[in-house]
């Protein structure tokens, strides 16, 4: 159907553009998986973006979605009919293990995931999970069970975390969106670090079914990819709820939001992260990033104020809520010897922090809510840089001790998790790159309770405006290496720990 130079243009052209094309005959479903598989096998080596791949499972599926097509089934009712996309390796897919980043032999699951479910009745096909660090716990994605996730643009640098595979995969062109999760800027960091748009959405928009919520509320699913239409076609794909789930929110249409103008907003932009035990310093690059958008906002008719929320006392309400989830986790592996020494300490402090200083810190949400939700009593949107660091280097947070880990942790990405903890809608856009290093920076448009529509909506303004999606990496198998990488590209690979091998493949 489609030829070769045309079916490459077409991988890199987005979900909506992808699902366009199929429905109108353009190109098969099976053309797009068999080359999303062929580019997943050529950057795995390199990029390692993946856990598991589903060569066979996903081509049955593509055929069968190409025999949907043929029978007039694409329509508003199966958006994503035959189209590729990736998930993270924290959701459940049926006859897949769920490692969630950890090492060991991990059972095969029955059912998929809600979030999986609904996108498979939207028509998708998913041809892999995606890496994340261990329990989603930091912003790079690595660990000895799959080595090194590296960043497209610069492979000497993360991609990020925890949805680090994720973003790699949708910036390499390996599929044209992936759905990752957030539970302390998991989504953002990688999006901010990859120049994609990611959305947190309003905690329960996506179900985490089986678990009634996720990581003791803190982390919800959201989706990764170029554009915002996009991001906002796989949200909508996803959304929805099951009658298990503790949060359910009313829904809210966020493909209508991305074509509609936002009207003129009041935004406050903050640069000033919620207080933490640890130091935090904004690169000036960062900084720059994110005042170039308030600046552009501003050129688009919003009222732009300097203005910081009254965040409190937040973190101490995160860190029991996150320490209990890791402990939650850790408990439901094969081998817990196998787990990082720093995952055996937050494991031991969510014992500590349990019970009731978990009820408390659950109880002081609402509170918190008023408290930091007094600012959109004068604002529309709150702006802010996504992380306080560029990209950071493979190996940085590598054989650092659990304290000296959180500390860089929270130098490097001190601006997203407050959300997590409100529930609250959140997204990063694409800010520019850094002058040294060619490095993506991000900034992020947070909102109030089912404010996804408003932040989808300026987003949209800002990318007709920035056309963030016209700049892309080089092709990955002759992008710059970094060279202060030993052996460039191929130097890069041998050095990340597993990456000689491909993840395991179902059904070839």
């Amino acid at each position: 159907m489609a030829d070769i130079a045309d079916l490459a243009d077409l991988m890199g052209s987005g979900l909506a553009a992808q699902a366009r094309a199929l429905a109108a005959g353009d190109v098969s479903s099976r053309e797009l998986v068999e080359r999303s598989l062929a580019r997943i096998a050529e950057t795995q080596p390199l990029l390692n973006a993946f856990r598991r791949v589903r060569a066979g499972a996903a081509l049955a599926e593509a055929d069968a979605a190409d025999r949907r097509l043929a029978a007039g089934e694409a329509g508003e009712g199966f958006p994503l009919l035959g189209v590729p996309v990736a998930v993270k390796d924290d959701v459940d897919v049926a006859g897949e293990p769920t490692a969630f980043g950890c090492a060991g032999d991990f059972p095969p699951k029955s059912a998929d995931s809600e979030a999986v479910r609904r996108l498979r009745a939207a028509g998708a096909v998913i041809v892999g999970k995606t890496n994340t660090p261990e329990l989603g716990q930091w912003p790079v994605t690595e660990g000895p069970a799959f080595g090194a996730t590296r960043n497209p643009w610069n492979t000497g640098h993360t991609p990020g975390g925890s949805s680090g595979g994720a973003a790699a995969a949708v910036a390499a062109g390996l599929v044209p969106a992936a759905l990752g999760s957030d539970g302390a800027g998991s989504l953002r960091i990688p999006a901010a670090w990859t120049h994609l748009v990611g959305i947190k959405p309003q905690r329960g928009r996506i179900s985490t079914w089986p678990e009634p919520e996720s990581f003791r509320g803190i982390t919800c699913y959201g989706p990764l990819a170029r554009t915002v239409a996009d991001a906002a076609l796989l949200l909508h794909a996803a959304s929805g709820s099951h009658a298990g789930d503790l949060h359910r929110p009313p829904p809210v249409d966020v493909l209508a939001a991305a074509r509609h103008d936002p009207g003129r907003l009041r935004i406050a932009l903050s640069v000033r992260p919620a207080f933490a035990a640890a130091r935090q310093r904004l690169d000036p690059e960062a900084r720059a990033a994110t005042v170039r958008i308030a600046e552009r906002l501003a050129a688009l008719g919003h009222e732009v104020v300097e203005e910081e929320p009254r965040y409190g006392l937040i973190g101490l309400t995160f860190v029991p809520r996150s320490m209990s989830g890791v402990r939650e986790w850790a408990g439901r592996v094969p081998d817990p010897a196998l787990l990082d020494a720093r995952t055996k300490v937050n494991a031991r402090g969510g014992l500590l922090l349990g019970g009731g200083i978990l009820r408390v810190a659950r109880a002081a949400e609402d509170p918190l809510r008023r408290r930091v939700g007094e600012i959109f009593d004068r604002f529309d949107v709150v702006l802010t840089p996504t992380t306080a660091a560029p990209p950071l280097r493979i190996g940085d947070l590598s054989d650092l001790s659990s304290s000296r880990t959180d500390a860089a942790m929270i130098a490097a990405c001190p601006y997203s998790w407050p959300w997590n903890v409100l529930g609250w809608p959140g997204m990063s856009v694409p800010a520019g790159f850094t002058t040294r290093g060619h490095l993506p920076l991000g900034a992020q448009l947070l909102g109030p309770a089912g404010s996804e529509p408003r932040l989808i909506s300026l987003a949209a303004q800002l990318e007709a405006e920035e056309r963030w999606f016209e700049r892309r990496p080089g092709p990955v198998c002759g992008m710059a290496a970094d060279h202060r990488t030993p052996g460039g590209l191929a130097g890069a690979a041998r050095e990340a720990v597993g990456l000689e091998e491909m993840p395991p493949v179902v059904g070839e």
